[in-house]
């Protein structure tokens, strides 16, 4: 399973980026899908879609991201707006699939919020 990001770039503050992952390769199920992001130091869930679940997000990103899965293509979005310079970060594309249960990672993709 190969996941591939794009979408990310340099923003100023208040400003909006999308950003999405296909999933490609043999997928039998998809169990979830998630962004992570990581700035120096520390790395965190930002937000998540289980199957069959509400999704999961980060306090610090409410009202403001929104998580979409498009499951007839396997793409995952993430719509960011309102950004700041705290959502700095390489955001990273996670899958788990199944059979077997197997977790794949993106290559990340860098989000640079800035004036």
């Amino acid at each position: 399973v190969q996941l591939r990001e794009s979408g990310g770039g340099f923003v100023e503050p208040g400003g909006s980026l999308r950003l999405s992952c296909a999933a490609s390769g043999s997928i039998v199920s998809l169990i979830s899908m998630a962004w992570y992001r990581q700035a120096p130091g520390k790395r965190d869930l930002v937000e998540e879609i289980v199957s069959g679940s509400s999704p999961t997000y980060l306090e610090s990103v409410k009202g403001r991201f929104t998580i979409a899965r498009d499951d007839a293509k396997n793409v995952l979005y993430l719509q960011m707006n309102n950004l700041n310079p705290e959502d700095t970060a390489v955001y990273y594309c996670n899958a788990v699939v199944a059979p077997p249960v197997q977790q794949y990672w993106g290559q990340g993709t860098q989000v640079i919020v800035s004036s």
